[in-house]
């Protein structure tokens, strides 16, 4: 039996012709699957949140797999920076939609499939409308109140959330069903503060990491879909691809669990950009970050203010210094920023960039905070610098 009880009652209606005999001949011949497994695939329904790092694989595998019926939600186009991970995408279609992208490969891969595209972000006012006639929910996404939202909408729905989530060399993987065992919150009853954990464009990922976790994604889902084997419900795998390790965590539903716990307060999605402390007003600091724009640093280089009488800071790590560097730019990495602020001159202006802004903002209030007050935000970072001033400095 599947670990879906919609999928028990519709299967044995799906049929299949030659080809698709032949095409899921080695699934068919696998005690573990066989027809039968194969007519639960076709009638599930699964729904994958991002087409990205980890919904590259996802999405591929589950159309191989013969999925009957996909939804693919994602808002962004596709970027070069996306290609060394996000496998689902390829160079022709930097540009494109990446829902347009990748039902390109799903349907190269397997025509026979339904695939229904959603060119919207999750947000609280959709999200129930969007999921509820899914059966699986997969979480390809990087941030946290996506995360949240996700679980919290799968639990109302009582609908199993395939989770995975990658950084670096590192990844875990699990599946919350709040009816079945723990939800995301009762792992992180809350965010992390806004700000203290970087993301993959701030902090990188192993290309190749994101099909390892993603990968394992989608077994989960095949594996609740033809209800063989043993789910990860309670249990956190934990990836190490530096050590080639993996390691299991049991996890435990929380008895205060606002969401799944005895005594809920939970019933209705809220507002999660604001929960993990990410609104518009939170992501600013108490004083206004003052910025300038890479014209002006331009300007300024030109002139020879720079370095003459504005020292033009670069925050980034020193890995990221040798990719490209504004010139006449000293490093110092937001990570040594405290230790090293004595080294500067209150006296003189004071402008600093990193990749994005975001980071570099961030040493800006560090420095307000020690009483410098000629100091300014490279708005952009050395991004802006490449796109707006000087192409021939790489992007990554």
């Amino acid at each position: 039996m599947s670990f879906i009880p919609r999928i028990n009652k519709v299967y044995q209606e799906v049929t299949f012709t030659n080809e698709e005999i032949r095409r899921y001949g080695r699934h068919l011949i696998m005690p573990e699957v066989t027809l039968e497994g194969q007519q639960k695939l076709k009638a599930a329904r699964v729904i994958v949140i991002g087409t990205g790092g980890l919904g590259a694989p996802i999405l591929a595998y589950l159309a191989a797999a013969g999925v009957g019926h996909i939804g693919v939600v994602d808002f962004d186009t596709v970027d070069l920076s996306n290609l060394h991970r996000q496998i689902i995408h390829k160079t022709g279609n930097v540009g494109k939609l990446k829902t347009q992208s990748a039902v390109e490969l799903m349907k190269e891969i397997n025509p026979d499939i339904d695939i229904k595209t959603y060119d919207t972000s999750l947000r609280a006012d959709n999200a129930l409308d969007l999921l509820r006639d899914y059966d699986i929910v997969i979480d390809g996404t990087d941030n946290f109140p996506t995360r949240y939202l996700v679980n919290d909408a799968c639990a109302l729905l009582d609908k199993p959330n395939v989770y995975g989530s990658i950084f670096r060399f590192e990844g875990q993987a699990t599946v919350f069903w709040a009816s079945q065992g723990p939800c995301y919150r009762c792992l992180y009853p809350e965010p992390p503060e806004a700000g203290t954990v970087p993301s993959c464009a701030e902090g990188g990922v192993l290309g190749v990491l994101p099909g390892v976790v993603g990968t394992i994604q989608a077994t989960e889902a095949v594996k609740l879909i033809i209800g063989a084997g043993d789910p990860l419900i309670g249990r956190l795998l934990l990836f190490d691809a530096l050590k080639m390790k993996f390691k299991e965590l049991k996890l435990r539903k929380d008895p205060k669990c606002p969401l799944c716990g005895p005594n809920k307060t939970i019933t209705e999605l809220i507002d999660y950009e604001f929960f993990c402390g990410v609104t518009p007003e939170q992501k600013k600091p108490a004083v206004h970050v003052e910025e300038v724009e890479v014209e002006d640093v331009d300007a300024a280089i030109k002139s020879g203010k720079v370095p003459a009488e504005i020292d033009l800071l670069d925050i980034r790590e020193p890995f990221e210094a040798k990719i490209a560097q504004i010139p006449h730019s000293k490093l110092i990495s937001l990570a040594d920023f405290r230790k090293r602020m004595h080294e500067l001159d209150s006296a003189r202006e004071i402008w600093l960039y990193c990749k994005d802004g975001a980071r570099s903002s961030k040493a800006w209030k560090l420095l307000y905070d020690a009483g410098f007050r000629k100091i300014k935000n490279v708005a952009g970072g050395i991004d802006a610098w490449s796109e707006d001033i000087d192409p021939n400095t790489p992007r990554y």
